[in-house]
């Protein structure tokens, strides 16, 4: 049976939860796991219901849900088995990718192709949506956004990237956020501790896109961010498309957490030089995989 929004998003609160190695009566803030998981406040209250459900979160007296003890003996590897919804959202994303897919597509042709129901495909349009790679058009029809479909322009994307992010460190209004910097490398260091070994691809995408647009953020340049998240959207079909080397992955998160311990220490000099040396290196090694990926 199929999963819905509700359902997979359960499943990422709890992979959060056991991540960041939350505490026992910690508060789950809705906004945050929204704006986190890139979903309304809806349907991630919606999830957090279905964890006080199942007893695996508590609700708390003054309103919304902590963290129960039960979500702490959920094993991350018991969750990560793709659900049939995540087999279609890679496929539409492969398809797409090969040319097998037009540029635009009804949901009648997309449930047919994939045998789902209208209310399954529902779900996964939305999170496509969400995600940016993917519009609504007038009726039931869908329209796949610009993507990165050849290897000459993923390496134009990192060359931008390698130009713009180290000097948006050294922005004049650039400002430290500690409090979101320090929310990030809690992630990180989590994937460091192991974690790498039992997220799926897209965890690790989402989290390393959200710590450079963090950076991005604290430039104060509104256009570096805009840009720098009109990219990922982009790009995240492509990293999709490739095998994740895992090993590769935890030495780009452990370079994160040096990154972040620089810019904490106000270095922003050195952590400048830092990104450019960590997305050059990054650069080089993803750009061999997603050449290897279209022979």
């Amino acid at each position: 049976m199929a999963q819905t929004l509700q359902s997979q998003l359960a499943t990422d609160i709890l992979l959060r939860i056991n991540a960041q190695g939350m505490a026992i009566g910690a508060r789950l803030s809705e906004r945050s796991l929204a704006e986190a998981l890139r979903v309304s406040r809806s349907p991630v209250r919606t999830a957090l219901r279905q964890l006080a459900d199942q007893a695996l979160i508590d609700p708390h007296p003054e309103g919304g849900f902590v963290v129960g003890q039960a979500a702490l003996k959920i094993k991350p590897a018991e969750l990560n088995d793709v659900s049939p919804d995540e087999a279609v959202y890679l496929r539409i994303a492969q398809e797409r990718l090969d040319g097998l897919l037009p540029a635009r597509v009804s949901e009648n042709e997309l449930m047919r192709r994939y045998g789902v129901t209208r209310s399954q495909l529902g779900d996964i349009l939305r999170r496509i949506s969400n995600e940016g790679w993917m519009e609504r058009l007038p009726g039931h029809g869908w329209e796949f956004s610009e993507a990165m479909t050849s290897p000459a322009a993923y390496a134009q994307a990192y060359r931008y990237r390698i130009l713009v992010e180290p000097a948006c460190i050294l922005e004049p209004d650039f400002q430290v956020d500690e409090a979101a910097l320090r929310h990030c490398y809690a992630e990180q260091q989590a994937l460091v501790k192991g974690e790498i070994e039992r997220v799926s691809p897209a965890q690790i995408f989402d989290a390393n896109t959200r710590l450079h647009e963090t950076i991005a953020t604290c430039s104060g340049n509104a256009f570096i961010l805009d840009s720098l998240r009109r990219i990922n959207r982009v790009r995240r079909l492509m990293e999709y498309r490739k095998a994740v080397d895992r090993k590769q992955a935890l030495r780009r998160c452990e370079e994160h957490l040096v990154l972040i311990d620089l810019l904490l220490a106000n270095k922003l000099a050195k952590a400048a030089d830092m990104m450019r040396e960590h997305l050059t290196a990054a650069a080089r090694e993803k750009q061999g995989k997603v050449s290897a990926s279209r022979r």
